[in-house]
């Protein structure tokens, strides 16, 4: 049995369709992927980016929107996105729970680290909204400070369009290679922007590992011969 965690971005629920909020052929994977990996006794957490529904430097360059403004506007869309996912995993027999960093009764439980830590070990899923419930951190930096405090033993980042770490982007940049492993220190030397670099310096500086792997192969989630590896030394 192991914890772990699995950051999927906005765009990944979108299936990278412009007009599309939600793919169902994105969910339906999802939710086969997680209830294999709750089925052989993992403990599994999601955290859910919002950039299907709203991107905060939209409001910010053109319309003047504070920054921090744009930032909890963004959080709210991750709530959304975590709230669409959960009753679509209960509809498909895998109860999941929804914690938020900014407290919302009404809609889901607040992120309480040891009551997230009983709904793990009760075999349910749990998906972190809200990001850190402060301006300027990414769904990245959430993912990995969540991993660490709750012990998970792993964070994967299930991607969009590519299955892995490259030098560059593979979809404008026909030289881009791919890397398939690394070390967080020269992730951040080289600038390699597949993640938040605060989100890399985080995890390489509390020795936790990060996986990017692409949203094909997500029902290989434990599989370490597919994406990339970035190791914390």
């Amino acid at each position: 049995m192991s914890r772990i965690l699995l950051k999927l971005s906005g765009e990944a629920l979108s299936g990278g369709k412009n007009g599309t909020l939600f793919d169902q052929d994105v969910l339906h994977g999802m939710v086969d992927a997680v209830r294999q990996l709750v089925a052989d006794k993992h403990e599994v957490m999601l955290v859910l980016g919002g950039g299907n529904l709203f991107r905060g430097a939209v409001l910010s360059t053109q319309l003047s929107v504070e920054r921090a403004t744009a930032d909890y506007i963004g959080m709210l869309a991750t709530i959304q996105n975590a709230l669409v996912v959960r009753d679509y995993f209960h509809a498909h027999d895998v109860d999941t729970r929804v914690a938020s960093a900014i407290a919302m009764p009404q809609v889901c439980e607040a992120y309480v680290p040891k009551r997230i830590a009983r709904h793990l070990e009760k075999g349910r899923v749990v998906i972190f909204a809200a990001g850190l419930g402060a301006p300027y951190f990414t769904t990245d930096t959430t993912a990995v400070q969540r991993a660490l405090e709750l012990g998970a033993k792993e964070v994967v980042f299930v991607k969009n369009g590519v299955n892995g770490l490259y030098t560059g982007d593979p979809k404008s940049d026909q030289h881009a290679t791919f890397i398939k492993e690394i070390s967080a220190s020269s992730v951040a030397q080289q600038a390699l922007r597949a993640l938040d670099l605060s989100a890399v310096v985080l995890a390489r500086d509390n020795g936790l590992s990060l996986r990017i792997i692409g949203m094909s192969d997500l029902s290989r989630t434990l599989d370490h011969t597919v994406g990339s590896i970035i190791k914390a030394e």
